[in-house]
């Protein structure tokens, strides 16, 4: 609660309703641990199962209120009992729901995880909601540009794509975290003020293992910043010519669920503190890593009174 306190009263003072308006997926994540993955047509025994909610802008918006910040979420969920407890967690959170949307008889996005405990590698296998995407006219425009920033996946790239054109025309930040290269994915990018894709996005997109390709092909699109996140190996930002070039912190992991969404989380945390990008590269790295010493992706969330503030190249 204190450091609640001390944000919403220090530097995040503002004449704003809301810090940080999202859209995008909000899903229920079922999560079991094993010893090893087995080969096909075998039985595995789990040594733990957890369910929990997740998904990139539901955790990423979570770990932002738990920080201090004034969040807002829209998205998609069914009329079903995983709609209902995401909807419940977001509110038990501090989260505000105005812009949930609730399709009757639709399915909730859901996933199973499945992560190996002593290398932490895992794999998710996901459904997204069946019910209608959100249509433009369902997002509160107002809302939005009552905002601070506006962030999103782009899984709902109509209505991501219209509300990041509304943002800007605002003159309102636009963080956009690409986790996979869709079909339409590339069409948020002359809206968006910061574009950071995970490692397969920045592979699909150049059929090249090289990140700096990635970023030199997505700035020409019109994001001020750019950047791919690389798992263990860190991350790297490219700011107009300047690299920003971020290890990861050395921690014992056991699942790495969650790390990208609460390392997208960082950086915006970072951007509406007015952190240079160096420092704030370096806190979405920390809080990344921080995430996967527990299982599931909202547990080991940590809160920034535990970030001392310096950043170097060896951690």
């Amino acid at each position: 609660m204190q450091i609640k306190m001390f944000l919403m009263v220090g530097k995040l003072k503002n004449n704003k309703n809301t810090d940080v308006f999202g859209l995008g997926q909000s899903c229920w994540d079922y999560i079991g641990e094993i010893d090893s993955y087995p080969p096909p047509d075998s039985k595995c025994e789990m040594s733990s199962i957890i369910e929990v909610g997740g998904g990139p802008v539901a955790t990423a918006l979570i770990a932002l209120a738990r920080w201090g910040l004034r969040c807002t979420f829209s998205g998609v969920f069914g009329d079903d009992v995983y709609g209902r407890q995401m909807i419940a967690d977001f509110r038990d959170e501090g989260v505000d729901t105005s812009g949930a949307l609730v399709r009757k008889q639709a399915s909730s996005q859901l996933a199973f995880i499945v992560t190996e405990k002593n290398t932490a590698r895992r794999t998710i296998f996901w459904r997204r909601p069946d019910g209608h995407p959100p249509d433009p006219a369902e997002i509160d425009f107002q809302h939005l540009r009552q905002s601070r920033l506006f962030y999103t996946d782009g899984l709902f790239i109509d209505a991501a794509v219209a509300a990041a054109r509304t943002a800007r025309e605002a003159g309102i930040p636009v963080i956009v975290d690409a986790g996979t290269l869709r079909e339409r994915s590339l069409e948020l990018t002359p809206f968006s003020d910061y574009y950071i894709v995970a490692r397969p996005f920045a592979r699909a997109l150049t059929n090249s293992d090289d990140p700096r390709k990635a970023c030199l092909e997505l700035q020409k699109m019109g994001p001020k910043v750019v950047g791919v996140t690389l798992g263990e190996q860190g991350s790297l930002i490219l700011n107009g010519e300047e690299w920003i070039e971020t290890p990861a912190y050395r921690v014992k992991s056991l699942d790495t669920t969650g790390c990208g969404d609460v390392f997208h989380a960082g950086i915006t945390f970072g951007v509406l503190q007015g952190w240079s990008l160096e420092k704030t590269a370096d806190f979405a790295s920390w809080v990344a890593a921080r995430v996967s010493t527990k299982i599931g992706g909202r547990a080991g969330i940590p809160l920034p009174e535990a970030y001392d503030g310096v950043y170097s190249a060896d951690h």
